[in-house]
């Protein structure tokens, strides 16, 4: 048995085309987006934000904000 094997672009477009006309266009896209993948490296993005800051000074910026 010989399967060839479709590239995964066109399977993917056929899934998507298959799950709006079965779910319509805005179920499609949500459903999707719970699959997208993040970008940047967020730890080291939060150590470098908050390097000059401990808890007390973090607290103290948070009630000037929210008052």
């Amino acid at each position: 048995m010989n399967i060839q094997t479709r590239p995964l672009n066109d399977i993917t477009k056929e899934a998507i085309l298959v799950l709006n006309k079965a779910i319509g266009i805005t179920n499609t896209l949500r459903f999707l987006n719970q699959f997208t993948i993040g970008y940047g490296d967020y730890t080291k993005e939060k150590e470098k934000l908050f390097e000059d800051l401990n808890l007390e000074d973090i607290i103290s910026e948070i009630k000037q904000i929210i008052s």
